[in-house]
């Protein structure tokens, strides 16, 4: 059981009322961020796309599905990947489907990408429960061109996924054994979010955020940052059907 102190109802409202006062500068400063992230500038994209999806090929402006705004997350799932995605990415994935009918209904097109072939992707998708759209990358300059993925030169050229690949923790270790790829490719995928606008017929890129931002992990991390126990320092994940036995 970790530390912790047990006070009285006036030393928790003191506490609690101090450290409102911290979250309400957090919550400025997300309004901040927000501001500064619609005036980011739009760059057109003029590479023509084409991604394999479960109804064929389409072009990233056919993905906006017609709607003006494409907001995807790239799910950490490559072409060498024998077992499945990332169990981090899948568990933020799982928290999307909710989402689908609201974002919608603001314009915006809701998608995933991931580098495996189409079938890997659908199945995978059958087997998790999925219903928002997953868009195979595989076989196109997508992922490298907009930074979702690295070639085996670029990752060996960055001394922090080198070291990784060549000195890794344990739990790194258990990861790759949970996607069932070398470490070499399988941290070649990046988690992202990325989006873009579609306006008088020409596709814009407009936002791309990449792990470790705390806006990439699962949803669920910011409900158990509100529960009373800390979590575990090094980092765990499982699908959600593969959860081991208590």
């Amino acid at each position: 059981m970790p530390d912790h102190k047990v006070g009285t109802r006036a030393e928790w409202q003191t506490a609690r009322d101090e450290l409102a006062k911290l979250e309400a500068e957090h919550g400025e400063r997300n309004e901040e961020l927000a501001k500064k992230r619609l005036e980011l500038p739009w760059v057109e994209v003029e590479k023509e796309y084409e991604f394999d999806t479960q109804d064929g090929k389409r072009t990233l402006a056919e993905l906006f599905d017609g709607r003006s705004q494409l907001l995807a997350y790239n799910v950490m799932f490559g072409p060498d990947y024998t077992l499945g995605a990332c169990p981090g990415c899948t568990s933020l994935a799982d928290g999307l489907n909710g989402t689908l009918v609201h974002l919608n209904h603001r314009d915006v097109t809701l998608i995933c990408f991931s580098r495996a072939p189409i079938e890997q992707l659908t199945a995978y998708k059958e087997r998790m429960g999925w219903e928002f759209p997953y868009v195979s990358t595989y076989n196109t300059d997508f992922a490298f061109d907009f930074g979702l993925a690295l070639t085996e030169e670029q990752a060996q050229a960055i001394p922090e996924v080198k070291d990784l690949i060549e000195n890794p923790p344990g739990w790194l270790e258990d990861w790759a054994g949970q996607i069932g790829a070398e470490l070499k490719d399988g941290l070649r995928e990046a988690p992202s979010w990325i989006a873009f606008a579609r306006e008088n017929g020409t596709v814009y890129h407009t936002y791309t955020v990449s792990a470790p931002d705390p806006f990439v992990a699962p949803y669920f991390t910011f409900l158990l940052e509100r529960t009373p126990m800390p979590q575990p320092p090094e980092p765990r994940a499982w699908r959600k059907d593969e959860y081991p036995d208590d």
